[in-house]
C-alpha cells in the first residue's frame, strides 16, 4: 500500500503518485532487491497492461528524486530498494547469489582511509562486495573434507 509520505515527497516536487508509480514503489517495497524485470512481473500481478519501458521510466524517475536507489549486485541489471531505508552495504554471495545487507557503519574504518589517503569519498548506497555467505562456506568446507577423506582412502589403497 502506498504511503503518504510517497505521495507527500513526490508532491511537493511537482509531481503526483500515478497508479504505474504507486505500483512500481509498492514492488520495490515488496520484493526489496529486485531487478526492473522482477519489478515488472510483480506490478503485472495487478496491472498487465505495464510494460518494461514504463517501469524503466517510472524508476529513473523515483531514483531521480530520490525515492528510490540501485545498486550493481552482479553482471546483471541493476536491483532497487527504497531510498529511505537504512544506508547499507550488499554482500553477495557467488555460490547462492544471496545478499545479505549490514550496516555501513561496518566500513568506516575502510572508508575514513580512503577519504584520508585518497581524498575519496565513498558512495556505500551503491557499494557490493562479493564472496561467499557462511552456509556455502560450510556446505563447500563440507565438501573439500569428504573429498580429502576420500582422496586419503585412496592414496592408502
Amino acid at each position: 500500500m502506498a504511503t503518504t509520505d510517497w505521495k507527500t515527497d513526490l508532491r511537493e516536487r511537482g509531481y503526483r503518485l500515478t497508479p504505474q508509480r504507486q505500483l512500481v514503489l509498492e514492488a520495490v517495497d515488496h520484493l526489496e532487491h529486485a531487478t526492473p524485470d522482477d519489478i515488472l512481473t510483480e506490478v503485472r500481478r495487478t496491472a498487465s497492461g505495464v510494460n518494461i519501458s514504463t517501469v524503466y521510466r517510472t524508476l529513473e524517475l523515483l531514483e531521480e528524486l530520490g525515492l528510490v536507489s540501485h545498486a550493481h549486485l552482479g553482471h546483471g541489471a541493476p536491483t532497487y530498494h527504497l531510498a529511505d531505508r537504512h544506508h547499507h552495504i550488499h554482500m553477495v554471495c557467488r555460490d547462492c547469489t544471496d545478499v545479505i545487507e549490514a550496516d555501513v557503519s561496518v566500513a568506516e574504518a575502510f572508508t575514513r582511509r580512503l577519504r584520508t589517503d585518497f581524498g575519496f569519498d565513498t558512495d556505500m548506497k551503491h557499494f557490493a562486495l562479493f564472496g561467499r555467505c557462511a552456509d556455502c562456506t560450510a556446505k563447500r568446507g563440507a565438501e573439500q573434507g569428504s573429498d580429502d577423506s576420500a582422496k586419503g582412502r585412496a592414496a592408502k589403497s
